[in-house]
């Protein structure tokens, strides 16, 4: 062994030495339009919404002024039901008044007052087209001179069966409580779930890992923790993460998808959770065509309850 360690230096000493420079300041891409869409049926179905943007090099500085200029404008933005198609409106947040910025900015999870930047949007403000479980929605975005498609279907909606709140694991807590939600899943068909948490007036949050498929349960009728999300960027208790604060008021939403757009979550996520130069590289999935992003149906239910025990 006392011979081997030196020899294993000089090796991996070798290896080091033969590396090639990486500079990516020397890597030029194309900027690409990147689609962010959704409509979403349920009790609280809305009509289509568009964000569209261009993408920026991996290794840029941005600052606010830089973020208005990513916004694409003057877009013509359709989609079609399969027996309509409605042309969406450009509407940008300094061009709503003050009650309509807040509205807004709590719906798209950032605060009007200190956002920086104008955030813009093709939606339907006549409502004359919500979200439908069942039905095929095609968006066609023609913008700066390409053409840009896809497909999303709104699948049925499976709700929680009921949720209750419990003792956290660990030392009696008098503050703090879990989650746990029982699920029916239906059996024979593949089913993509995601959810969102709101604590008393504040946003919708994300989790850090927000979706799941029926892979392991299909079928199954069980109960699960549901762990409140945190705000991206915030400081981390270990010992309170997930768990809710007695007297607040929480809001789960809770969405079915189809298949393509469990597949951009997921590979968004996977890539946020497995990040540092050790870290395995997967491309998020995509199913914009001629494009970046997604365009996303979903059914959803909302689910408001006092944090007691």
């Amino acid at each position: 062994m006392k011979r081997f360690f030196p020899v294993l230096l000089v090796v991996v000493a070798a290896l080091v030495g033969c590396e090639k420079e990486f500079i990516p300041d020397e890597i030029v891409a194309e900027a690409q339009i990147v689609v962010e869409g959704y409509i979403e049926s349920g009790a609280q179905a809305t009509p289509p919404y568009v964000i569209l943007t261009r993408s920026v090099p991996f290794f840029s500085e941005l600052d606010s002024n830089q973020f208005n200029d990513l916004f694409v404008h003057g877009a013509t933005v359709d989609v079609n039901d399969g027996e309509r198609t409605l042309r969406l409106t450009e509407v940008c947040l300094r061009d709503l008044p003050p009650e309509l910025q807040r509205e807004a900015a709590r719906v798209f999870g950032f605060s009007a007052d200190t956002i920086g930047f104008d955030f813009c949007v093709y939606t339907d403000p006549t409502f004359g087209m919500l979200g439908q479980e069942g039905r095929i929605y095609t968006l066609r975005i023609d913008a700066e001179g390409q053409l840009l498609q896809a497909t999303t279907t709104i699948p049925r909606h499976v709700g929680l069966d009921s949720l209750r709140f419990s003792a956290p694991p660990g030392e009696p807590n008098d503050t703090l409580v879990q989650l746990r939600c029982f699920l029916n899943d239906p059996p024979g068909m593949r089913n993509y779930y995601r959810y969102q948490t709101r604590i008393n007036d504040g946003p919708l949050l994300t989790p850090f890992g927000s979706v799941t498929d029926d892979l392991l349960f299909d079928g199954q009728s069980f109960a699960f923790p549901l762990p409140k999300a945190e705000a991206r960027g915030a400081d981390i208790d270990i010992k309170t993460f997930g768990l809710y604060r007695l007297g607040d008021t929480v809001t789960i939403k809770w969405m079915n998808l189809d298949k393509a757009h469990f597949d951009f979550w997921n590979t968004v996520e996977f890539n946020a959770a497995n990040q540092g130069p050790f870290s395995s590289y997967t491309r998020v999935s995509s199913n914009i065509q001629g494009g970046l992003g997604i365009w996303g149906g979903l059914s959803a239910s909302y689910y408001e309850l006092p944090i007691a025990r």
